[in-house]
């Protein structure tokens, strides 16, 4: 193309949207596509909501992972919250760093460290929870309780379908 026509090409009025259909409404015709939108809407706000507590939406996964099953291994925790080891590492780090985990090691395993909440770190998790439920309290305000019991319900299903398919392809 010459510079001309490049430069011609530039200025070209951006292609018209058809009236009352969203640009993406070919997308919105998959669940994975939509979910995906919501998740995007959701994780972000939950950011929003963390960070003033110091936490980061994988922090506060582990960290409630780490407080609800005292002793867990660091490769427990990547396994459960089906992250990289290697991820995992950085986020346990995070959280030892202010003094939210310790790290005890395995009398039988030398290589392996136990993982315990400090009484700091499970403080911090009961604001950052109460900081969730009043973000997911805002976030779906409009849905009915018993069609967030029934959406809660159906997505187990998906994960659990999910799951039974990566083992048996």
């Amino acid at each position: 193309m010459t510079r001309r026509g490049a430069d011609a090409a530039s200025k070209a009025p951006a292609p018209r949207k058809p009236a009352g259909r969203p640009r993406d409404a070919r997308l919105q015709e998959h669940l994975g596509y939509v979910m995906k939108r919501v998740y995007s809407q959701i994780h972000s706000d939950a950011m929003r909501v963390l960070e003033p507590l110091g936490l980061r939406v994988s922090t506060y996964s582990a960290l409630a992972v780490i407080a609800d099953n005292p002793g867990l291994r660091q490769s427990q925790i990547a396994e459960e919250l089906s992250i990289e080891r290697s991820n995992a590492v950085l986020i346990i780090d995070a959280l030892e760093e202010p003094g939210w985990i310790t790290r005890n090691r395995v009398p039988t395993d030398r290589r392996s460290y136990a993982l315990e909440a400090t009484l700091a770190g499970r403080q911090v998790l009961e604001r950052a929870t109460e900081a969730l439920k009043a973000h997911e309290a805002r976030f779906f305000a409009g849905v009915e309780p018993a069609a967030l019991d029934q959406f809660a319900e159906t997505l187990q299903q998906i994960a659990r379908s999910a799951e039974e398919g990566e083992e048996n392809p």
